[in-house]
């Protein structure tokens, strides 16, 4: 067996699931890495957890800290939850003796005394208790001592040669203190991991990393984002959808109402995407919501990603229609989340949804998901690029899943001209139209099927109601009306002589 094989059999893991994922299961051992990025990033928590996960299966760890002091960690930690217990804690900052004016040298470059003695130091208690796992924070400390990026990049490979055959993974800490990116540094070491901490104009600071560099390795290229919370890094992987391709059986998913069913061809395919779309309060929802009743009636499940309205709001508005879901969400048969917009990225959303049809830690998994509405998710991450991407990605996704995935989207007007924020209907396998209509002075409001890649649906135009008690109810092809879309349509003399149906 090759020396390469025998690398990936035992590789090395972070500690941190999502990171280890990305790495395809963690790191080659017994190499040198370098984990970068602006102070703030989360370079210090990635170090810790990583020693703590040395501690978890029996490796020795070693933290070398050049600028953070033993207490500042210890408080770290237990910001987190951790116990230091198991790693050692090796603590180069300079002691107040040395700030004092007579102490400072005068005949001497530090780079001549202070950084032979600091990887004296190093070097020495590496020798005395031989640790698996080793942190050294951070670097910017020792390029500092060095004035000189010669002497700096030589100091770097001198410990990288050191280590190398002393079964010993390190990792180097590097605050990107430096005026430019340092290439130099980044060429020695056998991966790189780079840390972004990133501040949009609204809402909370967000972070993302990606894997610069992974000598011998495959890994999931491009950007993940990650989150510091109580316990560590969480690390959400970048979604790609041709890595779940399952194979899910199809079938129809019904609504449970009789003229609903027809006007659809019959119900909607397990595996697709369906866009509702219309101007607000014209029933989407309403929609949606109907086909999560009549699948948690058959014992399935349901999740809803609420961005516009709070759990108390959807749960009066179902009862006041007499389609109370209540039951149904105690009974986790449908499970409705309310989204924070200012909180969220791309990356948490979509291991949200991963979450929610049973492909994260084994649960239950949802065969209905509704996104209500897509305004809010766009709106919730307006510095964000590549979302409709990404979106994309997540509807392969779920329909690889076997997933029904409903896309609420709202259109600015009411009547006549209908303006979409940005046209997602071309992702989506069904569009549904709603529309109001004035007629007889009563505002009205009217559904049609636009697309259906898979089967037939009606070409007519029903009329829709949302009665109080009554919940949702599809009424007869509008043969009578001419021009139901522009929102002031016209009498008819005569109707057609029948409606016509595709498929």
């Amino acid at each position: 067996m090759s020396q390469e094989l025998k690398d990936d059999e035992r590789l090395v893991a972070t500690g941190i699931e999502g990171l280890d994922d990305i790495l395809g299961g963690g790191v080659t051992p017994d190499r040198v890495y370098l984990i970068e990025g602006n102070p703030g990033s989360g370079k210090t928590t990635l170090a810790l957890q990583y020693l703590q996960e040395g501690v978890r299966i029996g490796e020795p760890g070693l933290y070398v800290t050049l600028s953070e002091t033993q207490a500042e960690l210890r408080a770290v930690a237990r910001s987190h939850g951790w116990s230091l217990d198991g790693i050692t804690l090796l603590e180069l900052v300079a002691p107040e003796a040395e700030l004092e004016p007579d102490n400072q040298y005068s005949m001497f470059q530090p780079s001549e005394v202070e950084l032979a003695e600091t990887t004296r130091t190093i070097l020495a208690e590496v020798e005395r208790m031989k640790p698996r796992r080793v942190v050294i924070d951070s670097l910017s400390e020792m390029r500092l001592l060095a004035q000189n990026p010669l002497r700096y990049r030589r100091q770097i490979l001198a410990l990288k040669q050191y280590f190398i055959g002393r079964s010993c993974t390190v990792f180097l800490l590097d605050d990107k203190s430096s005026d430019k990116e340092d290439l130099k540094l980044q060429s020695l070491a056998h991966g790189v991991v780079s840390l972004e901490q990133l501040s949009p104009e609204y809402g909370a600071e967000r972070r993302r990393l990606r894997i610069t560099k992974l000598r011998g390795r495959k890994y999931r290229g491009g950007y993940h984002d990650f989150v510091i919370e109580v316990g560590g890094l969480a690390v959400f992987p970048r979604l790609v959808a041709g890595e779940h391709d399952h194979g899910r059986r199809r079938g129809l998913l019904e609504s449970g109402d009789a003229e609903l069913d027809m006007l659809m061809g019959g119900g909607l395919q397990y595996g697709t995407s369906a866009v509702l779309l219309g101007p607000a309060g014209s029933g989407k929802s309403t929609f949606a919501m109907q086909y999560a009743r009549a699948a948690a009636a058959r014992g399935e499940r349901a999740a809803i990603f609420a961005f516009d309205e709070r759990l108390e709001t959807i749960l009066e508005r179902t009862e006041g229609l007499g389609m109370d879901v209540s039951e149904d969400v105690a009974a986790g048969r449908i499970r409705i989340q309310p989204v924070d917009t200012a909180e969220l990225s791309p990356g948490e959303f979509a291991h949200l949804v991963r979450t929610s049809v049973g492909d994260v830690e084994g649960a239950p998994g949802a065969r209905i998901v509704i996104i209500d509405s897509l305004n809010g998710y766009l709106s919730a991450m307006p510095e964000e690029r590549f979302l409709i991407a990404q979106l994309h990605e997540l509807l392969t996704y779920l329909g690889h899943r076997g997933v029904v995935t409903f896309l609420v989207v709202a259109q600015h007007g009411l009547f006549g001209s209908m303006n979409t924020p940005i046209d997602t209907t071309y992702l989506a396998d069904t569009v549904v139209l709603f529309r109001y209509f004035e007629a007889a002075g009563e505002v009205r409001q009217a559904i049609s099927v636009v697309k259906k890649r898979s089967g037939g649906h009606e070409r007519t135009i029903r009329e829709l109601r949302l009665r109080s008690g009554g919940g949702l109810v599809v009424g007869p092809p509008l043969r009578e009306f001419q021009g139901v879309l522009t929102g002031t349509p016209a009498a008819l003399a005569s109707g057609p002589s029948g409606s016509r149906r595709d498929g």
